[in-house]
């Protein structure tokens, strides 16, 4: 008949979650494609978690700007974060 051992022990299910939330867009022309196309800023928080529930950030925020037309992300200016 098998024994069977109970070792006691904790479960943690922790780790690092970035969130990207749209702060504004305005029309500009892209720096690689050369398109007039919108250029959204995008605002990505990163934040640790326990069993998935978000607790602190981790480091500050950090701004992007994105073309609508490639796709391409790059740093945000500070004058393009006081802009949108």
């Amino acid at each position: 008949m098998p024994v069977r051992r109970t070792v006691g022990g904790v479960l943690l299910i922790f780790g690092l979650r970035s969130k990207d939330r749209i702060i504004g867009s305005r029309l500009g022309r892209c720096e690689v494609c050369g398109a007039a196309a919108a250029q959204t800023l995008v605002r990505r928080t990163t934040k640790f978690s326990l069993f998935f529930v978000p607790l602190f950030p981790v480091r500050a925020a950090r701004y992007f700007v994105t073309c609508t037309n490639c796709g391409r992300v790059r740093n945000a200016a500070a004058d393009e974060m006081v802009a949108a």
